[in-house]
């Protein structure tokens, strides 16, 4: 049953969404049922009608923010991919302090937490992966995107800025894998292919969307490694 304080924030993606009320009035339904009954007060409510993956872009959850660190309230969201789906973002939502549930799952703790983010950004890679195929495609075929056709020395371009984006993401996913890593040697994962195990039983998948194995393990801990040593070389 629901006790304290709190404030809601909901997000839709676009302002046609914001203006006929897609998504925005599943996630209230969502938050209601979660409050019902209980000793609760909503400080506030905020409704954000943005797309982006930086907290910056996102005036209202700035606010909502503020506002739980100064009333002490929890801020209440429906799904945790209202607030994104990116692993950075959320990583630093939760060492922020500012206590959020998730009402869609709300027994997660921070390791959960943790792990859908990193389903989550996987599936929005996935997503642009798929995108950039498809574009792709279509200029290999001829079409004009754009109304304009994109030369070859700017295609080149864009392809090596694609390439560095991939390295970052890449070099980020292992950050944000690490933390998990770790909380699981707490738990018992002591060799490579007890991690594995682990990490395929709880959901995670490698960045090709396959199951992990020990060797694919060791990569990431090698990764890591590589990481540290650069910062105090």
């Amino acid at each position: 049953m629901a006790t304290g304080k709190y404030v809601s924030y909901f997000r839709v993606s676009t302002q046609k969404q914001g203006n006929s009320g897609l998504g925005l009035e599943a996630q209230q339904a969502m938050v209601r049922t979660y409050l019902n009954g209980g000793d609760w007060q909503m400080v506030a409510e905020f409704i954000e009608i943005e797309s982006g993956k930086r907290r910056e872009n996102r005036p209202k959850l700035n606010e909502a923010l503020a506002l739980c660190r100064k009333t002490g309230a929890t801020l209440l969201i429906a799904k945790l991919d209202r607030l994104a789906r990116n692993v950075h973002f959320i990583s630093g939502l939760i060492e922020s302090g500012v206590k959020f549930i998730a009402v869609e799952s709300p027994n997660d703790d921070t390791f959960m937490l943790h792990m859908r983010a990193v389903i989550g950004e996987k599936e929005a890679k996935d997503i642009g992966d798929r995108t950039k195929a498809a574009l792709k495609a279509a200029r290999a075929r001829g079409t004009v995107l754009g109304g304009r056709r994109v030369s070859a020395d700017r295609w080149a371009e864009i392809t090596s800025q694609s390439n560095q984006q991939r390295s970052r993401a890449a070099a980020e996913r292992v950050s944000s894998l690490a933390p998990v890593i770790n909380a699981l040697r707490s738990e018992g994962a002591v060799t490579l292919r007890d991690i594995a195990a682990k990490l395929n039983e709880r959901g995670f998948r490698t960045a090709r969307g396959k199951q992990w194995t020990a060797v694919q393990v060791m990569r990431v801990l090698a990764s890591e490694a590589k990481a540290v040593d650069a910062v105090f070389a």
